[in-house]
């Protein structure tokens, strides 16, 4: 009998999430793993030897060893095509990585910010304002551009559900635990609800959610770990572009200085 699916995540990462959301549309069965010090820069066992830059997520199945997760839906499609999550024209199928390119980058770099400023407390005063303001502004943007892309059907990704959906779905998710949800009334607004009806959305974004409370009682801990160097987020590419040309340029100064933050940095380079 072969070996499980197992997936190295955690339950807040929206990169996580849509590779747990792609797995429960095929109906694959699988373990959810949450890795020893994830986010720290130390990690150990299989979940290192088979991501190099120690992120989430990670899948394993059988002998293969997957990380990034546009790598990890790419595999999950072919390996098991039925149901189809991505439309069948080549035009169609390279709006929707569009769409994926356009959220794992742009979008996520906007939520990470907004957990660096108030869970773990990189910025005060009228910087963290300031930033919070930016990023409210730039979601709204994003949004905006989001909206004409929804299809006639009312999905992302064709007359369907399917990978642009669960794709963009854990981003916007993030964006309403952060007060900056789609605005009532709009096409955006009508497709998360219908979207989180999905069991499979449905079971990401409970997930997160349990997981965003539990950290809430320990944020103080976290934050002082953090502080001291012990526990150093990354910064990569779409993360510290968006805190350098939206005005937190000090932030990632201080950190620096600190040692409290990291980048990503291969075995040995």
């Amino acid at each position: 009998m072969p070996a499980p699916v197992r997936v190295y995540e955690h339950p807040l990462s929206p990169y996580a999430q849509k590779v747990k959301i792609a797995l429960s549309e095929k109906g694959v069965p699988f373990e959810a793993l949450m890795p020893a010090d994830v986010g720290s820069g130390r990690v150990a066992g299989e979940f290192a030897a088979a991501s190099p830059r120690g992120e989430v997520p990670v899948l394993v199945d059988g002998d293969v060893r997957l990380f990034d997760s546009s790598v990890i839906v790419a595999y999950v499609e072919e390996r098991w095509p039925e149901p189809p999550l991505l439309p069948a024209a080549p035009a169609a199928r390279a709006r929707v990585r569009t769409l994926e390119e356009v959220v794992d980058t742009h979008y996520e770099a906007i939520n990470w910010a907004l957990a660096e400023i108030f869970a773990f407390g990189r910025a005060k005063g009228e910087l963290a304002q300031r930033l919070a303001a930016r990023a409210a502004e730039q979601t709204a943007a994003l949004q905006t551009w989001l909206e004409p892309q929804l299809q006639p059907s009312g999905w992302f990704n064709g007359e369907t559900f399917g990978m642009g959906d669960l794709c963009v779905a854990p981003f916007v998710n993030g964006s309403v635990g952060f007060g900056n949800g789609p605005k009532a009334g709009t096409r955006l607004a009508g497709w998360l609800a219908r979207v989180n009806e999905r069991p499979s959305v449905a079971a990401a974004a409970s997930a997160a959610r349990e997981a965003a409370a539990q950290a809430a009682t320990s944020l103080g801990n976290v934050a002082e770990l953090v502080a001291s160097g012990q526990f150093k987020r990354e910064y990569r590419d779409h993360r510290l572009e968006w805190m350098v040309r939206s005005g937190g340029i000090e932030v990632v100064l201080e950190g620096l200085a600190r040692n409290n933050i990291r980048f990503v940095e291969f075995p040995g380079g």
